[in-house]
């Protein structure tokens, strides 16, 4: 059975270092994507400090985001892509780390406590097939460092979730 570990690490590579080792280890052998995406967020959430929100959006239907599984408050069910940070970084095809929601042109307040936000596309063969997303109640709460390590989680999550989203 799998146990999450307190990773103490003295700094963010390190960090994201062993959370994607745990992440492997959790993942192992499951290719469900929905089992995966619920697992996934719930090891973000339960690891990576100052978080209010870590989950899932999947492209199901063309132009709109659907939501997935996801740790925090209830959440936006539909995002058009182009809208809002999710929906933007869908439309980029790229990762978008926003450092005030409220300076985001179109931003979608789900959560009014959320101050900032980090969405990176989940893409398979030039297609992108959904987004990880992450809200926090701290203003500046990421950086590249976050964005490294969280498109690395995305990738792992997307190698060993084969079946269909």
């Amino acid at each position: 059975m799998f146990a999450a570990r307190t990773i103490e690490a003295s700094d963010k590579p390190a960090f994201y270092d062993e959370l994607c080792s745990q992440l492997s280890g959790l993942l192992h052998g499951e290719s469900d994507a929905i089992a995966n995406a619920a697992n996934t967020s719930a090891l973000i959430f339960q690891t990576l400090p100052g978080l209010n929100w870590a989950g899932f959006y999947f492209l199901k239907e063309p132009g709109e985001l659907v939501l997935g599984p996801f740790q925090g408050k209830p959440a936006c069910v539909r995002i058009a892509v182009g809208r809002g940070v999710c929906g933007a970084a869908v439309a980029r095809k790229e990762p978008l780390v926003v450092e005030d929601v409220y300076a985001f042109p179109g931003h979608i307040f789900c959560d009014g406590d959320s101050r900032s936000e980090l969405v990176v596309p989940l893409i398979r063969d030039g297609a992108v097939l959904g987004v990880l997303d992450l809200d926090s109640p701290t203003t500046g709460r990421f950086d590249n460092d976050d964005r490294a390590g969280i498109e690395r989680i995305g990738q792992i999550y997307m190698a060993a979730s084969s079946s269909a989203l």
